[in-house]
């Protein structure tokens, strides 16, 4: 198998799910596969987005919803983009301010009761990504529309706990470990948890362009190979799960405390408002290989919330186009390599906070089945 390409320009955002990214590299996992994987940094889902389209970056840490708003325009010029493999499930969160905690909000109800009075300011990371539709499903979950009730901004994931302490908004929905790190700074606590709105939901994904996939199915092959092999190392074991959060805390990968990192990691959670818990569903990197596998229902449910909230104005061929999006044959390719389980099927079901569930079937009846939508 010749590989086409053997160095690989990968980018990612400082969080802690760019962890099998970096633990690939850091492991020589990339060169066990025939290829050397260059990290690159970035500072905004933006960037990233644009350095994928230019060809500066060859693959990237990204958002699902992200990679799925490019294919469809929506927010930037369309081009027809790749998901490789999913990269991690579960952990993100929902952080409110301090301030609005000592007011009295401790809860979704309260938020709720506070934003029909008055209009509060959330951010998130990227318009059409994971984080807004956290924030968006949350909001209108306890009765709030985020797009009436709620202002709502854009800020990059690793300025939020610092954007929240100078009170430039009311609370924020982001990856770890910035959540924790608002909690730790005593700016903000964790109102709600993204494993609390959808239990193992899909969060990010290694994305690429197809006209990438096209050229180098080898390396892309090769790639996913390395990334799954350090997915399941750091799901090994604690003591794994300890050495990546001290590896990627370092300044040029995440650039925070390695405690700001490993609790949460470790599925120790406490909120800041006096509760603490061990979390069943914390983030996963691997789990035998199901929090890896691009399920097209996992993509499909981001196309419904964008019909949902008015970002696409016409039904879309979900499953048409998740079909091309989602490198299925590529991944299993990878998979078989690296002895990872597949699923029967590339549909999975799952219920979400209200109640409502997901399985990918009738996505535009399930986009339209929200009282609170666009």
């Amino acid at each position: 198998m010749q590989i086409e390409k053997d160095i690989v320009r990968v980018g990612f955002n400082p969080l802690t799910d760019c962890a099998s990214l970096v633990m690939a590299s850091v492991l020589g996992l990339d060169r066990k596969h025939g290829i050397r994987i260059v990290l690159s940094k970035e500072t905004s889902w933006a960037g990233v987005r644009d350095k994928l389209l230019t060809g500066e970056l060859d693959a990237a840490h990204a958002l699902y919803g992200l990679v799925y708003g490019t294919q469809l325009g929506i927010g930037s010029a369309r081009r027809d983009m790749a998901i490789l493999m999913n990269l991690n499930r579960n952990g993100q969160a929902i952080t409110l301010s301090r301030r609005l905690f000592e007011e009295g909000i401790r809860d979704g109800a309260g938020v709720a009761a506070l934003a029909h009075e008055r209009q509060l300011r959330w951010a998130q990371t990227f318009p059409t990504g994971t984080h807004a539709m956290w924030l968006y499903y949350w909001l209108a979950a306890h009765g709030v529309h985020p797009l009436r009730e709620a202002r709502v901004i854009t800020v990059p994931p690793s300025q939020m706990a610092t954007n929240l302490a100078a009170g430039h908004m009311d609370g924020f929905c982001a990856g770890e470990p910035w959540n924790h790190r608002a909690v730790m700074d005593g700016v903000g606590v964790t109102i709600a948890t993204s494993q609390q709105i959808w239990p193992d939901h899909p969060e990010k994904v290694l994305a690429c362009t197809q006209d990438f996939v096209r050229r180098h199915p080898n390396t892309a092959r090769a790639l996913v190979a390395a990334v799954l092999e350090a997915s399941r190392w750091i799901d090994a074991s604690a003591a794994n799960r300890m050495a990546m959060a001290e590896i990627i805390s370092a300044v040029h990968y995440v650039n925070t405390s390695k405690e700001v990192i490993w609790q949460r990691i470790l599925g120790h959670y406490e909120d800041g408002m006096g509760r603490s818990w061990e979390d069943t569903h914390s983030m996963r990197f691997h789990q035998e290989g199901a929090a890896n596998f691009p399920y097209l229902s996992d993509g499909m449910w981001f196309m419904t919330q964008h019909r949902r909230w008015g970002l696409l104005k016409a039904a879309p061929d979900y499953l048409g186009i998740a079909l091309k999006v989602h490198q299925v044959a590529l991944y299993k390719e990878a998979a078989e390599i690296t002895e990872t389980a597949i699923p029967d099927s590339t549909l999975r079901s799952s219920v979400l906070m209200d109640g409502s569930i997901w399985d990918g079937r009738h996505p535009e009846r399930y986009a339209e089945s929200f009282a609170i939508r666009a």
